[in-house]
């Protein structure tokens, strides 16, 4: 490393990887700022440089200054058996430019994790095995083993635990719940998808086409989502009879194998949802956790890739899901629609893939799909006493999306209810 590459980084300033001490009198602050590197990314120390970028040196001899002082860099590389702790026993980590001790369950298991030592998905839970869906299981345990459900209780929870879905204490693990509890929701509400589709290209604050949110085991919680994609997507006849269904703009696969990509490798100790956001010129799929160990958007291109959640991913390879195997899913969606973008976000913890729509031939650019709120316009102008429930069944939407849209209209003046909620009707205001 040359004085002029030095002198550049100084004037960027500190960073996640790289920071300035003004001298090695502070033995603790300087191993503390080493273990933190460790813990993270890793980094540089710059010794011999202050906080604001002025370089008054170290009086030893290494890389001359022209006040004849010296700066020593210090480099430290990403740890390979985090997590490291200074002499005091705590674990540090970078946070943009600043460290921070690590002082929660999360990140500790989280940290266990980047060493492959612990998963998110072998967590406990407080879910007895009275919370699981046995239908499910029986038909699961039927298809793919060829085995009974047991009897007895004590049966089925050793099952459960021979299967990596019960911890030792009896309670299902994260997996179990993911994967074969009733109500999945009720035991850890945060893990699941919220949809949103925008109109235009950017998110509003009240302003939006169709919402819902999805919940329930991970199957569900997959075709839910897919199916909300592909119902707010353009469909072009392409050739086929005025009958047939309409060919989507971007084929499904890709969003199979996103999402697949999204509900097994999220990071499960992050209390957050995957988020769906659709907008007139890309799909967006957020995921909570940024990519795990030495991954890079450039390795997960070319089909490399690491197991984060292993006892999820063994299920779903058993046909819970369409997987078609490790690292396989990305170079599927980009062989069927180069057009996506994957960013990874370390210091916000998301990983994201923006799907790129084009416009559709012979449309205008940017052109919305019609709304929910035009639709329900629509049907109510013609049919004014329809219930929420046939507006439901008719527009293929939950009940509770049809009363959040339908308020929305009548606080904008443009839906009124004339008479009583039973023999009423509804008026469009012109």
């Amino acid at each position: 490393m040359t004085i002029e590459t030095i002198l550049a980084q100084i004037a960027l300033g500190e960073d996640s990887t790289h920071q300035f001490k003004v001298d090695v009198r502070n033995g603790e602050s300087l191993a503390a700022e080493m273990v933190a590197f460790a813990n993270s990314e890793g980094g540089a120390l710059l010794i011999g440089v202050a906080d604001d970028g002025s370089t008054p040196g170290t009086g030893k001899e290494d890389v001359a200054l022209d006040n004849g002082r010296v700066v020593i860099v210090l480099s430290v590389p990403k740890g390979i058996d985090k997590p490291y702790f200074d002499k005091n026993g705590v674990i540090w980590l970078k946070t943009g430019a600043d460290k921070r001790r690590v002082n929660s369950k999360e990140e500790l298991r989280r940290l266990f994790q980047m060493s492959d030592q612990f998963h998110a998905d072998e967590l406990p839970t407080k879910a007895g095995i009275d919370k699981l869906d046995k239908l499910r299981f029986r038909d699961f345990l039927r298809d793919v083993y060829q085995q009974a459900l047991p009897e007895t209780q004590q049966g089925l929870t050793q099952l459960l635990q021979n299967m990596n879905l019960a911890a030792d204490d009896g309670h299902l693990n994260l997996a179990g719940v993911l994967l074969f509890a009733e109500q999945p929701e009720r035991i850890k509400p945060q893990f699941v998808i919220k949809a949103i589709r925008y109109p235009g290209n950017q998110i509003h604050v009240s302003d939006y086409i169709d919402t819902e949110d999805f919940d329930g085991p991970l199957p569900r919680l997959f075709a839910d989502a897919l199916a909300f994609i592909m119902r707010n997507l353009h469909k072009t006849q392409a050739g086929r009879g005025v009958n047939a269904p309409g060919r989507a703009e971007i084929a499904e696969t890709v969003f199979e194998e996103l999402l697949v990509n999204a509900l097994v490798h999220r990071d499960y100790f992050v209390s957050a949802p995957i988020r769906l956001f659709i907008f007139d010129n890309r799909i967006e799929i957020i995921s909570p956790g940024h990519l795990p160990n030495n991954l890079t958007v450039e390795k997960i291109r070319v089909g490399n890739s690491n197991i984060r959640n292993p006892i999820l991913v063994s299920y779903v390879a058993k046909g819970l899901l369409p997987y078609h195997g490790l690292g396989s899913g990305i170079k599927r969606a980009l062989s069927s629609w180069p057009d996506i973008e994957f960013s990874d976000d370390r210091d916000g913890c998301l990983f994201t893939a923006t799907v790129h729509r084009h416009a559709p031939v012979n449309a205008p650019v940017n052109a919305p799909e019609p709304s929910l709120q035009m639709q329900i316009l629509n049907l109510v102008r013609t049919s004014p006493h329809l219930s929420y429930d046939k507006l439901a069944e008719l527009t293929q939407k939950d009940r509770t999306t049809i009363m959040r849209n339908m308020a929305k209209l009548k606080t904008q003046g443009r839906l009124k209810r004339i008479g009583p909620a039973k023999g009423g009707h509804w008026q469009v205001i012109e």
